[in-house]
């Protein structure tokens, strides 16, 4: 496992240090990170259509960073892919995430997604990357509850449609060689295990749908994230390192109650202040080869951003792991052959 590097989107802003890629990479690798994960649809970081289109910008990005102290390890598509399926219910909120030109015109709207989709797998291979995270969209979250009952073959409709839009943009990341990692999440129709099967389902097992590990996004669910990688771990290509924790009480529990993220009862929460076992996560991690980023992504409805960021890092390093070149016991090898072992059994 490489680490550790930050997301840069919750950091970016118009002041400095992160006004600019440049000085984002600076500030973050003084804090002690080695890596950056890069939001494509701020221009602060990167030109994304140039990205795709000029080998020798990407060089010029990969320069930036090093010459900062980071590397850049995965480019992100939240929004856009947020965008490829949007349910009418949230249509004029989701103008906000894609430009002015296909506002109040959700097919457009659609189409501008799928176009950035496909210039990140180019721009992923420009870059030499071979991972990339993104939101899957959806058209049944409304749904997610079945009251009313849903109809019959909604769910199969909605999920047909999914893989309709989503197949293409996954061939084209196999045509660069990059797997589309899905950070499961609500929200999206993929936001757990049983969705992200259905989707495999229908895309015939595509090779490149993957996942992105948010343990945060779990025990929100209330599900067992370290079973999630006994299951997934063969998908999992990607890992966010993100804190969160769950306190039900008589009054609220996984719907939220409408409340404000500090009222809720799940909530998400800087590195070390949530709930979540990452001693235990890393180590599943480590005991599946798990060769990606531990990529910390703050979002705490409590801490200071800069104060989360700086407290990642110690908190990454700690938990890292290098798995041994030996045997913890080989000490006490007292070395064997096959006629020994046959000796040994008696036979």
């Amino acid at each position: 496992m490489k680490g550790p590097a930050i997301f840069l989107a919750q950091f970016m802003d118009d002041n400095p240090p992160f006004d600019t890629f440049k000085s984002a990479c600076e500030q973050m690798a003084a804090y002690g990170y080695k890596g950056v994960q890069i939001p494509t649809w701020d221009n602060r970081c990167v030109d994304l259509e140039k990205l795709a289109n000029s080998k020798t910008y990407a060089e010029e990005l990969k320069g930036i960073a090093n010459e900062a102290g980071v590397e850049i390890t995965e480019l992100s598509t939240h929004l856009q892919g947020q965008l490829i399926a949007t349910h009418p219910a949230y249509d004029q909120m989701y103008d906000g995430f894609a430009p002015p030109e296909v506002h109040n015109n959700s097919k457009a709207r659609s189409e501008w997604a799928i176009k950035q989709l496909m210039l990140s797998a180019k721009a992923s291979a420009n870059l030499g990357i071979t991972e990339h995270v993104s939101f899957s969209g959806s058209l049944l979250w409304p749904y997610m509850y079945p009251w009313p009952q849903r109809p019959a073959g909604l769910v199969e409709a909605g999920f047909k449609e999914l893989a309709d839009r989503w197949v293409p943009i996954l061939n084209e990341f196999d045509k660069y060689n990059v797997d589309v990692c899905f950070e499961l999440h609500p929200g999206e129709d993929l936001h757990d295990g049983h969705t992200f099967e259905r989707f495999l389902e229908v895309t015939n097992n595509h090779k490149r749908a993957n996942i992105l590990y948010d343990p945060s996004h779990f025990i929100l669910q209330q599900m067992n994230y370290l079973d999630f990688i006994d299951f997934y771990h063969e998908r999992i290509k990607m890992f966010h390192v993100k804190d969160a924790e769950f306190n039900p009480s008589g009054k609220g529990g996984v719907y939220g109650g409408y409340l404000s993220w500090e009222e809720r009862a799940g909530r998400f929460r800087s590195l070390g202040d949530g709930q979540i076992d990452f001693s235990a996560i890393f180590s599943k991690l480590t005991q599946y080869d798990f060769e990606g980023w531990a990529v910390v992504e703050w979002e705490c409805c409590m801490k200071n951003a800069v104060d989360g960021a700086k407290e990642g890092v110690d908190f990454v390093n700690k938990h890292m792991i290098r798995k041994p070149e030996r045997a913890f016991d080989d000490f006490a090898n007292a070395g064997t052959d096959e006629k020994m072992n046959r000796e040994i059994l008696g036979i």
